[in-house]
């Protein structure tokens, strides 16, 4: 079932970017996209930001890999690419982008992984779909769109860069 088609991805792109602006009071904060669906979104937010605002705002990339809790399990396949962020995140506005919010595990690991980084003065959590089960105390401060959904569901963002269309599909359990 198609939850967002390209242009209902683009224009739930474009009131992130928005969002971002407001919630920030302007552009001083640093985008860092959690590798590797987040850095589509974060580079996406950015190119808009760029296009309303008429300011380049700083992007990084964080690699979560070595602060998964799955880690030790023997069906992760976690693979470390390292981190791409040369700027300071001390006393910075960050604006934590993923595609998908779901138990708040990935988001627990990009916390503990900038935390390494340094002390940000703020982290906010903008994801472009939200579809619940949450087994971690958090919420996203910016979301695309909402989609409840059952555990044996799942929630496949396809980009342009990566698989040639934009778009948000749920698979029923029994197609997955």
């Amino acid at each position: 079932m198609q939850l967002l088609n390209a242009e209902e991805m683009r224009r739930a792109i474009a009131r992130l970017a928005m969002q971002a602006v407001e919630l920030n009071k302007g552009t001083e904060f640093v985008l860092i996209g959690i590798r590797t669906r987040g850095v589509i979104l974060a580079r996406r937010l950015r190119r808009e930001i760029e296009r309303t605002e008429g300011v380049s705002v700083p992007l990084g990339i964080l690699d979560i890999a070595l602060y998964r809790d799955d880690l030790l399990e023997s069906g992760c396949d976690a693979v470390f690419r390292g981190s791409e962020i040369d700027f300071d995140i001390e006393g910075k506005r960050v604006v934590l982008c993923d595609d998908v919010l779901y138990t708040g595990r990935t988001v627990r690991a990009a916390l503990s992984a900038l935390s390494s980084l340094g002390r940000a003065a703020a982290v906010q959590l903008f994801v472009l779909i939200d579809r619940g089960h949450r087994e971690l105390p958090f919420r996203a401060d910016g979301t695309g769109k909402s989609v409840p959904t059952s555990r044996r569901e799942k929630v496949l963002v396809r980009f342009s860069e990566t698989d040639g269309e934009d778009g948000v599909v749920l698979l029923k359990s029994e197609t997955i």
